[in-house]
């Protein structure tokens, strides 16, 4: 009699070999002598399973590792989606689930509440940003990954969690029980009107709801009298494709084309054009990208640019010009297989060279830097949010190099290594000892503590001087920094301006929402300033792209051809 698992072997290996040719809708023909390596390959299973040294090797854990080897020789973007992790994937892509509704990350190593979403159970039960979630049902968090304690708090709708939290200030812990309940997923986080005139506008993922979500975005702005839009892309690292052409089909002429596909398999040559069921913005637009947008990202922001309706600005994007189908198999379990590139309406395949960069894609670790270009060690972000500039992509090659392709109005962009800004700004880097401060935690616990939040009213607050001298003599207290680096760090006028911004941030997160606490620290943002400051040279160039349309007797664009 077979041993099950080499049922299981079988069935994912030849799942994974022929998958391409199901989809395609015939069976790819396989003869009988060309199984022969398979045989090999369950003897080789057996052999690790039975005679590798310690610990003991489960064989459903050799079968997934061999899988994602194989297939990882084909390139970084084809995976095999074990059950859990294809669970998730489809969940985050859905536009709601069901749970508690807070914004959970990890502080000084614990799991903590950032925010509550106003009117969600959580937030009507009373939990509070800066509460330390304890337990969960009973079992304490310090043994859970965060992942693993978010799973553990979603759930179906109607059911019961008791979580237990520690609340600064409070000597005893405080035992909530939640109903669960549906929870909007947005991925259009945050929009609001950055100065008079100017709409702000956020998007940090594409999800099922996300061109929805622009939309009712886009005409709340206009209704507070939006006259010039700064789109945000930057750390978005795509999602679904029809939603990046929803995306852009806001802001591109109606019949003008957003991407292309093209494959081996004839379903996958397709050309997505702009319906023109929205009305394009038709406002100056500037889109700020770096070195995490990437896929749908790329899309949008290749077709803004294409079609000269606003200014890409930031750094060059990550490169993924890959399109994945994600199979799913009969087992629980996903295969996302590259099935066609995508090309910009110009013409540009901007996905980076790969085979030059593996360990870039490989060794890729979850603050975003694959540890070559990381700072030090006792300045990396251990918890809590990443600082701005780690995700580093790898370099695009020189502009001699890639091959130069034209927008609508001539102008000259650039095929291969990801979308090249029309204006490259780097970032600034926060000083060495505000990384320090935000790895240990000391901006997000400070206010919590000691009744450190007294004064704050509203969103004109601002950090007054003896309130930042107490805060540099707690840091000292708690042993974050010694008082001999403080002060050779405070001789840089700029370690003080971004504490008090800090300190503004997770106290507009408590006071008055993610939304307020987001906007206080964007005063620290280099690309954003810039972008603002280029909306003049945006407004210039969407006037010569109407100009453009009006000689053509319509808003449909055509495509100027490659030179």
């Amino acid at each position: 009699m077979k041993k099950p698992w080499r049922n299981l072997a079988l069935v994912l290996f030849i799942t994974a070999v022929l998958v391409g040719g199901l989809a395609g809708g015939h069976l790819l023909a396989v003869g009988s002598g060309e199984f022969a390596p398979i045989r090999e390959y369950t003897d080789l299973i057996e052999a690790a399973h039975a005679h590798y040294a310690v610990p003991e090797v489960a064989y459903r854990d050799l079968i997934f590792a061999s899988i994602g080897g194989m297939l990882r020789s084909l390139d970084p973007h084809t995976s095999f989606l074990p059950p859990v992790a294809y669970d998730s994937m489809r969940e985050r892509q859905q536009s709601s689930f069901y749970g508690l509704g807070i914004y959970v990350g990890t502080r000084n190593g614990r799991l903590t509440v950032i925010s509550p979403i106003e009117g969600t159970p959580g937030y009507e039960k009373g939990i509070r940003a800066g509460d330390i979630i304890h337990l969960i049902d009973g079992e304490p968090t310090e043994e859970m990954s965060p992942n693993e304690a978010i799973r553990n708090l979603k759930g179906p709708k109607g059911t019961d969690v008791t979580v237990t939290l520690l609340r600064p200030g409070l000597d005893e812990p405080l035992v909530v029980t939640v109903t669960r309940a549906e929870i909007p997923q947005e991925t259009v986080r945050h929009v609001h009107m950055v100065k008079p005139g100017v709409g702000y506008v956020l998007v940090n993922d594409f999800s099922r709801s996300t061109g929805t979500e622009l939309e009712r975005a886009l005409a709340g702005l206009r209704d507070q009298g939006m006259e010039r839009l700064v789109l945000d892309l930057r750390d978005n690292g795509g999602g679904l494709l029809d939603q990046a052409i929803e995306v852009s089909a806001q802001f591109v002429p109606p019949g003008s084309t957003i991407v292309e596909t093209r494959g081996r398999i004839e379903s996958s040559r397709q050309t997505y054009r702009s319906t023109g069921r929205h009305e394009p913005l038709d406002l100056p637009l500037v889109v700020l990208v770096d070195g995490g947008s990437a896929s749908a990202s790329e899309i949008v922001s290749g077709a803004v640019q294409d079609h000269d309706v606003g200014l890409v600005v930031g750094a060059s994007t990550w490169g993924k010009g890959l399109v994945q189908t994600v199979y799913e198999l009969s087992y629980g379990a996903g295969l996302a297989l590259t099935t066609a590139r995508y090309y910009t309406p110009s013409g540009r395949l901007i996905q980076r060279d790969y085979s030059s960069y593996w360990d870039y894609y490989t060794e890729y670790d979850a603050n975003g830097s694959n540890g070559e270009d990381a700072p030090p060690e006792e300045l990396l972000p251990l918890d809590g949010d990443v600082p701005a500039g780690l995700l580093v992509p790898p370099p695009a090659p020189s502009g001699e190099e890639r091959p130069v392709f034209y927008t609508d109005l001539g102008r000259e962009v650039y095929g291969g290594g990801g979308v090249t800004p029309d204006h490259v700004i780097e970032q600034d880097e926060p000083p060495a000892l505000i990384w320090r401060l935000q790895a240990r935690s000391g901006f997000h616990r400070f206010p919590f503590e000691a009744g450190n939040q007294e004064g704050v009213e509203s969103t004109d607050w601002q950090v007054p001087d003896d309130y930042l001298e107490r805060f540099w003599e707690w840091a000292v207290e708690e042993e974050l920094v010694t008082a001999e680096e403080l002060e050779e760090a405070r001789e840089d006028p700029e370690v003080d301006r971004h504490a008090r911004a800090r300190l503004r941030y997770e106290i507009f997160n408590t006071a008055f929402g993610l939304t307020e606490g987001y906007k206080a620290q964007t005063e620290l943002d280099t690309q954003l300033a810039r972008a603002l400051e280029l909306l003049d040279e945006a407004e210039e160039l969407l006037d010569r792209r109407l100009d453009l349309d009006r000689q053509r007797g319509s808003r449909t664009s055509g495509l100027v051809a490659q030179q």
